[in-house]
C-alpha cells in the first residue's frame, strides 16, 4: 500500500526522523494560511500524487509569499500531473504540501527494501541524491552504496558510519547520521514496510540531515498489524479495478494490453504473463485469484477482469491443489453465464480433478477453448485476441 509525502513524514517525525516542517491543504485559501503560518522566506508547494517525478512535471514549485503560494496552489489543485510514473494518463491532483524552504547545501540518496537475493533488508545510499535512482544505477552503478543487515542483528552504528563515510559526509555529520539512519531502519522494520526512500535527503547549511521528501510502501500482507496505517489509504490513486479486486482478496493489478489473465499463484501469473509475451500477445492484468479461491470469487475476478474495455481474451491458467478443477469450472460456467462473456475464453488445468472440470466446460454448452498446455493456450489466447481486434 502506497502513501502521501506528508503521510509519510508524519511517520518519519514520529520516529524522530528531522523533516521540514509543513501542512497538507486541500484548498486555495488554506495554502495562504498555512504559509503564513510557517513564515519563512520561501515555501515550497508540492502536489501530493502516488508517483515520483512530480518536479519535473511542474508538481513542485517555490512560493516567496503567502499570496504566490495561494496562487501556485489555484493552479496545481485540479490539474492532471503527468509524470515517467503515472502513464500518460497522470494524475489528478487534490492536495498539496505547503512546506518551509531549507538551504540546502547537499543532496544524498537513501532507501531501505528488503533484497530476495541476499534474503534481508538492504540499506541504500547515494551520494547523487535528487536524481532518479535508476538512472544513477544504469549511468553510474558504483555510485551506490549498499549494506545489507542481517535481521537478527539489526543495523548497526557501524553500518550507519560506513554508510555516512562512503557518502563522503564531514566527521562531524557522520556521528549525527549515526541516530538519523537508525531511526530510520526503525520506521522501515516497526511500520512493515516494503520499501521506504528519501531523495532527497539533504544537508543543510546548519548542518543538519532532513528528509527533504518521502516515500514509503508498506506490506499489504502485514497491514493487520497496523490498522492505523489502513487508513491512511487513499482510494483516488488507485485503479478503480484494483480497489473493486481488494474487496475480494483478489491481487489484481491492470496492465495494457488485450489478453485478460485469470491464475491461482502469484508464481504462476508471472509466468503466464511471459509466455504470453513470448507468444506475441500482451497481459491485461496480473490477477491471483489464490489457492483456496472459491466459486463466487472466480465470478468476481471474470467480473472485474471483463470490466477492463482493453480485455478481447480471457486466458484462465490454473494448476489444481486447493483449488479443485471441478471447483474453478463450475465457478467458469456460472459466470459465463451470468454475466454473459461475450469474448473469447481459454482454459489451461491441470491438476486435482482435471477430468472432470474440464468435463463441466465441455457439457456447459459455452464456447470454452480448452488448452493441452501452458504454452498452447498462451498461443490460442493470443491468436483470439488478434482476431477480437
Amino acid at each position: 500500500m502506497k502513501i502521501h509525502e506528508y503521510q509519510a513524514k508524519a511517520i518519519l517525525a514520529k520516529f524522530g526522523v528531522p523533516v521540514p516542517r509543513g501542512e497538507v491543504v486541500f484548498k486555495k485559501d488554506e495554502a495562504r494560511a498555512a504559509a503564513e503560518r510557517l513564515g519563512t522566506p520561501v515555501v515550497v508547494v508540492k502536489a501530493q500524487i502516488h508517483a515520483g517525478g512530480r518536479g519535473k512535471a511542474g508538481g513542485v514549485k517555490l512560493a516567496r509569499s503567502a499570496a504566490e503560494a495561494a496562487s501556485l496552489a489555484d493552479q496545481m489543485l485540479g490539474m492532471r500531473l503527468v509524470t515517467a510514473q503515472t502513464g500518460p494518463e497522470g494524475r489528478i491532483v487534490k492536495r498539496l504540501l505547503i512546506e518551509e524552504g531549507l538551504d540546502i547545501k547537499r543532496e544524498l540518496y537513501l532507501s531501505l527494501l528488503v533484497d530476495r537475493a541476499a534474503a534481508a533488508p538492504v540499506f541504500m545510499a547515494s551520494a547523487a541524491g535528487g536524481m532518479e535512482i535508476e538512472e544513477v544505477a544504469r549511468e553510474r552503478p558504483e555510485a551506490i552504496l549498499r549494506e545489507a543487515i542481517h535481521p537478527d542483528t539489526g543495523f548497526q552504528p557501524y553500518h550507519a558510519r560506513k554508510l555516512a563515510f562512503g557518502l563522503g559526509l564531514s566527521p562531524e555529520l557522520v556521528n549525527a547520521s549515526v541516530s538519523f539512519l537508525q531511526s530510520l531502519y526503525r520506521v522501515f522494520i516497526e511500520t512493515d514496510a516494503s520499501l521506504l526512500e528519501i531523495n532527497p535527503c539533504v544537508v543543510t547549511g546548519d548542518g543538519r540531515l532532513v528528509a527533504l521528501d518521502a516515500k514509503v510502501n508498506f506490506d499489504d500482507n502485514a497491514l493487520f498489524r497496523h490498522p492505523e496505517y489502513q487508513e491512511l489509504r487513499d482510494l483516488d490513486e488507485e485503479s478503480a479495478l484494483e480497489v473493486e479486486a481488494s474487496k475480494y482478496r483478489l491481487n489484481y493489478i491492470k496492465l495494457d494490453g488485450t489478453v485478460g489473465c485469470m491464475v491461482n499463484g502469484a508464481g504462476l501469473a508471472m509466468a503466464t504473463m511471459d509466455i504470453i509475451k513470448l507468444s506475441g500477445g500482451s497481459p491485461a492484468n496480473f490477477l491471483d485469484v489464490g489457492g483456496d479461491a472459491s466459486e463466487e470469487r472466480v465470478k468476481n475476478a471474470f467480473r472485474i477482469l471483463l470490466s477492463d474495455p482493453n480485455v478481447k481474451t480471457v486466458f484462465i491458467n490454473v494448476f489444481g491443489g486447493i483449488l479443485r478443477c471441478d471447483m474453478l469450472a463450475s465457478g467458469i460456467v456460472s459466470a459465463a453465464r451470468e454475466l454473459k462473456i461475450k469474448v473469447p475464453v481459454v482454459v489451461r488445468m491441470e491438476g486435482t480433478n482435471v477430468q472432470r472440470g474440464q468435463e463441466i466446460l465441455r457439457d456447459s454448452g459455452l464456447n470454452f477453448t480448452v488448452a493441452s498446455g501452458m504454452k498452447d493456450g498462451a498461443e490460442k489466447a493470443v491468436a483470439l485476441a488478434r482476431g477480437a481486434r
